[in-house]
């Protein structure tokens, strides 16, 4: 009994292997806020209330109206103060001083001379209007009162009755009577409503000038939105451009600072307006600030081109309707209209718009072309849509390179006579042989009889800047790429922009993001129509374009990339360019691949068929002179008619081509030219062998040494 143990208090201890604790916290109760004092909840209600958009509006609007009704007031009052003495004429004579016109300035003096002595006059004459006025009261008193007693007589004589003679004169009194009552009825509300009535009309006059600060103008106007151009808002964006002679020049005129500019004409989407420079501000300096003219005239640096015109010290500035350059043009005429065709002589390709909205048409006969940009900005749409004009002309021919080989140009499978696609080196050597066949074509045609004319041949390659960076050489060691005189691509391209446009043979390159490395300067110089899409930079808009068009106001460099695809600037003879610009802005139209393809098609319904070859075939190197000695076989003397055609049986690749021209000169440069036989022009068999024994024995000495 001793060992039974009691525990009288209860074990709050957890069993063993319990994981869990559970820890009871008591939070005490938050205080409650303190209460927030009564001036405090005052001072944000009128915070609240003063800072809200509503009162903010409705104080802008009460300055505003106020300041409508003030400046009304001066602007009438200057009004008349300019009518009444000779502040305009001293004005307009400091603003044409100002400006450095000095014949117009000597002209404004006279015009205040002769102002103010017809004034005088007026003041002399003052002196004697008060008699004169008296003078011609009573004189028009004593009339009427005579012209009613006649007629009074004339009444009374009519109605037998004396009283009738003053009728007339009572009548006349009574009416007076009737005027004077009705003036003291109307002029007292007159006098109480005339002051309102008169702040209306400065009140009208403020708000049709929007004489109030910017700060208190509505939203609209405050931030340009849709603002009209108006001379005072041309002549202040001026004054404000940073141009120190400028300004200077503007505030002595004042008033008349408007004078420095032309008309302000609707062009397309847009106005423009020439302004004659102050004495000591050059064009230049207007040039070279044209993003804050822009923004002083509340437009987008795109919005505003600066052109110099012919006119010494002067530009010219065409700015577009807000966010007018932002929206598409139409759809291209070639797409709409599936009667148009095209004539190479005479006919120009619609390319699309000018700033002005009228249409942009090219010609193209007979010019080189270079289009070039940055990438992705419409360069083989924009070259790709005159090739498309072009191809509903039947008799042009074709030879096309495209050195990006995305499928492009895949529509003119068919249409052209040569169609190369692909990037890579053996894509360039391709389309180097191709450009070199159009030389050797090109030589031929020059070596035609006189008189003779040649149908039009475009060699166009697109993404030619690959070609110019090519690394591959030939057997002999010479490079197809560089911008060096054994380059095979570069003097190809240079041979038919020295000759080809004689006989019609043209040179079409399209490039991106000009260098001297990938468009040498022979190249682009070459081109008599360039044309150029979003740059980078000003070194490189000279490149594209040259350096005259950017002196004159080009600036592709200045088009946004990725928003102005399509818009290009343009230096060109085949197109119409306003007098007195070296460029001109054009959007061109968007051609897709469909639309693209459904023209080629049409171009290929009025053809007879192309086949086109897709890689230029490399036969054996031929020995012109040994295939002569074997085509003469036997006979001692072949005419060399008969030559040429055995020649093109033996192999057609090389000799299907040639004339007489090319027989003589490889006879005569081997020493056994063609001579006459009974009238006519025979090859000697003798001569021949001759000449290949001395050659291959030269060779052999040569070899021996």
């Amino acid at each position: 009994m001793g060992d039974n143990v009691v525990h009288l208090h209860k074990n709050t201890d957890p069993p063993a292997g319990t994981a869990s604790v559970t820890t009871l916290t008591v939070v005490p109760e938050p205080a409650p806020p303190a209460p927030v004092p009564l001036w405090v909840r005052s001072g944000r209600a009128i915070k609240t209330a003063a800072t809200h958009e509503t009162t903010k509006t409705a104080a802008r609007a009460a300055a505003r109206h106020g300041m409508y009704a003030f400046n009304g007031g001066r602007i009438v009052a200057r009004r008349t103060w300019d009518g009444r003495t000779g502040s305009r004429y001293e004005r307009y004579m400091r603003a044409a001083e100002a400006a450095g016109n000095m014949e117009l300035a000597a002209e404004w003096e006279e015009r205040l001379q002769r102002f103010r002595d017809a004034r005088h006059r007026r003041r002399m004459d003052l002196l004697h209007s008060p008699m004169d006025a008296a003078k011609a009261v009573g004189v028009g008193a004593g009339m009427s009162v005579g012209l009613l007693v006649a007629l009074g007589i004339v009444m009374a004589l009519n109605t037998k009755q004396v009283g009738d003679v003053i009728t007339p004169l009572s009548a006349t009194i009574e009416f007076i009577g009737t005027l004077m009552r009705i003036v003291q009825i109307v002029w007292g509300p007159a006098i109480t409503i005339g002051p309102f009535l008169a702040l209306l009309a400065l009140w009208a006059v403020g708000r049709k000038q929007q004489a109030a600060p910017n700060w208190a103008l509505p939203a609209t106007v405050r931030n340009g939105e849709g603002e009209p151009i108006t001379p005072s808002i041309v002549v202040k964006a001026l004054r404000d451009l940073g141009v120190p002679a400028l300004r200077n020049a503007i505030k002595e005129m004042g008033d008349a600072g408007a004078s420095m500019l032309g008309p302000i004409r609707i062009a397309g989407c847009g106005v423009e307006v020439d302004v004659t420079l102050p004495s000591g501000v050059s064009t230049i300096e207007v040039q070279n600030r044209r993003r804050k003219l822009a923004e002083n005239l509340t437009r987008h640096e795109h919005e505003v081109f600066i052109t110099i015109p012919q006119a010494a010290r002067t530009v010219r500035l065409w700015i577009a309707d807000s966010g007018a350059l932002d929206d598409p043009i139409g759809p291209s005429p070639m797409v709409t209209d599936e009667t148009m065709t095209a004539d190479y002589t005479k006919g120009k390709a619609p390319w699309g718009q000018d700033l002005r909205g009228d249409a942009a048409a090219l010609s193209l006969y007979q010019r080189h072309l270079l289009i070039t940009g940055l990438s992705n900005q419409g360069k083989t749409v924009a070259l790709r849509s005159l090739a498309l004009w072009l191809s509903l002309d039947k008799s042009v021919q074709f030879l096309m390179g495209d050195l990006k080989g995305v499928g492009d140009w895949a529509m003119f499978d068919g249409l052209a006579a040569t169609l190369i696609q692909g990037p890579t080196d053996e894509h360039v050597i391709q389309v180097t042989e191709m450009v070199e066949g159009a030389v050797d074509e090109m030589n031929r045609r020059i070596q035609a009889p006189p008189g003779t004319t040649f149908p039009p041949l475009i060699v166009l390659v697109d993404e030619a800047q690959v070609a110019f960076m090519c690394p591959a050489r030939d057997e002999d060691k010479r490079p197809y790429g560089g911008a060096k005189a054994n380059s095979r691509y570069f003097m190809a391209v240079r041979k038919i922009h020295n000759q080809g446009r004689a006989v019609n043979v043209l040179m079409w390159q399209g490039t991106q993001d000009p260098t001297n490395e990938n468009l040498p300067k022979l190249v682009r110089e070459g081109a008599h129509t360039r044309a150029s899409l979003a740059l980078g930079t000003e070194s490189q808009a000279r490149m594209a374009l040259g350096d005259k068009a950017v002196d004159g106001g080009a600036a592709p460099n200045l088009l946004r990339p990725g928003l102005d695809q399509g818009t290009l600037v343009l230096a060109s003879s085949g197109i119409d360019i306003p007098a007195g610009q070296s460029s001109i802005t054009v959007r061109t139209h968007y051609i897709d691949d469909d639309a693209a393809e459904a023209i080629t098609d049409r171009a290929k319904a009025i053809r007879d068929g192309v086949t086109t070859l897709h890689t230029i075939e490399r036969g054996e190197e031929r020995d012109p002179l040994a295939d002569i000695a074997s085509v003469l076989g036997e006979s001692s003397r072949v005419r060399t008619k008969d030559v040429l055609t055995r020649l093109a049986n033996l192999n057609q690749d090389t000799y299907g081509g040639w004339s007489f021209i090319d027989l003589k000169r490889v006879l005569d440069d081997a020493g056994a030219e063609p001579h006459k036989s009974d009238g006519v022009m025979v090859v000697s068999r003798d001569r021949v062998a001759r000449a290949l024994a001395n050659r291959d024995g030269d060779g052999s000495a040569s070899a021996d040494g």
